[in-house]
């Protein structure tokens, strides 16, 4: 069964905003309520953005400052999140789509892990101290200071990672059933926009003072996060769902693994979708991960590789909202393809000339400002397209397959750099064959999405 359609139609643009309606399911919104709505998710949106933007470099300072070597901090800030989200994200998701009660089935969820996550903050906040204490606790018995802060690091980093999963996974979930669909684009251009700002304010006013102050960020980061989460939950409201049959309800472990993987993985038009969406969102890896040590290559300063980065934060703060109208408009999946059929020959462009510093400069510009227009357009794709009753569920699926590229595509790039000398400019051949593997898998997803009823009528493929 899936929600009804009943949304806000063309026909209604002739009508005073103060007189109209948009629908999702039973939810109904007047122009004032859809203001507060978006107001209250964007409020969660600027806590939840504040822990995202903030914890790994904080933790990274951290790891550092306790001479942790490289490889530990690679795998328990790299490594370990992907992990958890590949494994937690499904169950999650899957439990969630099918439960039901007073709060709504996705509230309740981030109402626990909020805290969690909160708390694991806290706890990180004061695991240097910890790990001193447990060191001169247990005397001669310790295995090193170092072991006892790293032991205690671990726990604190791992309940905040499974939270993060969580809190992740269904704040998503969460806008799917409450934003009307034909405003999901310029809802998530505006969701760009407070990341983008925060993203801002944290590099401007905190990292430099890190550092000094990491205790007293950690936790000034916490309380924000917690507060402003949970007292978004509070005040948004979700609507009715679908009943859900006994037989889901009772049934075992392994027939809810087994249903899982029949629904997401058995339909084709579902394997090309979330094939085209992990390798889009990789085509601009490579250049992301190694665009440091290819700016220092070319002789370029790390002061004008800021201000490159900088200037694309701009671009991407002023065309948030217009990308996301465009996408409520044309659709985020022609958002995809004609950011991806762009980005082709810059990279290919990039290869050849690519090789001072000005051309890098050129060329990186271009691949921040496109790959904020792809990431920006195509936020909504998944609740466009995904069954809008199981979308936490085939959205973990998705975060399924880009969680194994994100695992295996850094080591690779990382190995034909080495074996080319540190010729970064191939960064950009690894993103031009994923980027054209990625259009080629996108083109098929449009001919499946004409097929289930295209722009006026898409309904998504039961299995």
């Amino acid at each position: 069964m899936n929600f009804p359609a009943q949304e806000h139609k063309q026909s209604d643009r002739g009508i005073p905003l103060s007189e109209r309606r948009w629908e999702i399911g039973p939810l109904v919104y007047s122009f004032s309520g859809l203001v507060v709505l978006f107001g209250w998710l964007l409020f969660g949106d600027f806590a939840w953005n504040a822990r995202e933007r903030a914890i790994t470099p904080l933790v990274q300072l951290m790891l550092e400052g306790e001479g942790v070597s490289d490889t530990i901090v690679g795998l328990l800030v790299g490594s370990l999140p992907a992990a958890l989200g590949m494994f937690i994200a499904p169950v999650v998701g899957y439990r969630s789509d099918r439960f039901r009660s007073r709060l709504g089935r996705r509230i309740p969820f981030l109402l626990v892990s909020t805290p969690v996550a909160s708390a694991a903050m806290l706890g990180l906040a004061f695991a240097p101290a910890v790990g001193g204490w447990l060191h001169k606790m247990l005397g001669g018995n310790s295995p090193g200071l170092a072991l006892c802060f790293l032991a205690f690091f671990t726990v604190c980093w791992i309940g905040f990672e499974v939270a993060a999963v969580v809190g992740n996974t269904l704040f998503l979930a969460l806008i799917n059933d409450v934003v009307p669909r034909v405003m999901l684009g310029r809802f998530f251009g505006l969701f760009r926009v407070v990341s983008i700002v925060v993203g801002i304010l944290f590099n401007f006013f905190l990292m430099g003072k890190a550092e000094e102050y990491l205790c007293e960020v950690l936790i000034g980061l916490a309380v924000i996060y917690c507060a402003g989460f949970t007292l978004m939950c509070l005040r948004v409201k979700e609507g009715e769902y679908p009943l859900v049959s006994e037989t889901e309800n009772r049934e075992g472990f392994s027939v809810s693994v087994r249903r899982y993987f029949r629904e997401c993985f058995t339909h084709r038009y579902y394997l090309w979708l979330f094939g085209a969406l992990a390798l889009a969102n990789m085509a601009f890896t490579p250049v992301n991960i190694f665009s440091i040590f290819y700016a220092k290559s070319v002789d370029m300063g790390m002061g004008a590789y800021g201000k490159i980065l900088a200037g694309g934060f701009v671009v991407s703060l002023l065309t948030s909202y217009p990308i996301g109208s465009l996408a409520d408009r044309f659709h985020p999946l022609r958002i995809a393809l004609a950011a991806l059929l762009v980005y082709f020959p810059l990279c290919i462009w990039a290869v050849i000339w690519a090789r001072t510093s000005g051309t890098f400069a050129f060329g990186f510009a271009i691949h921040v400002i496109i790959s904020g227009i792809f990431f920006t357009g195509t936020a909504s794709l998944g609740q466009r397209l995904f069954p809008k009753e199981r979308f936490a569920q085939f959205a973990s699926a998705g975060q399924m397959i880009l969680g194994l590229l994100t695992m295996l595509l850094p080591p690779m790039t990382g190995l034909i750099l080495d074996m080319s000398g540190h010729a970064y400019q191939l960064t950009f051949l690894v993103g031009a064959i994923l980027c054209l593997l990625a259009v080629a898998s996108f083109l098929v997803v449009m001919k499946y999405f004409h097929r289930l009823g295209g722009d006026a009528a898409y309904h998504p493929p039961n299995t």
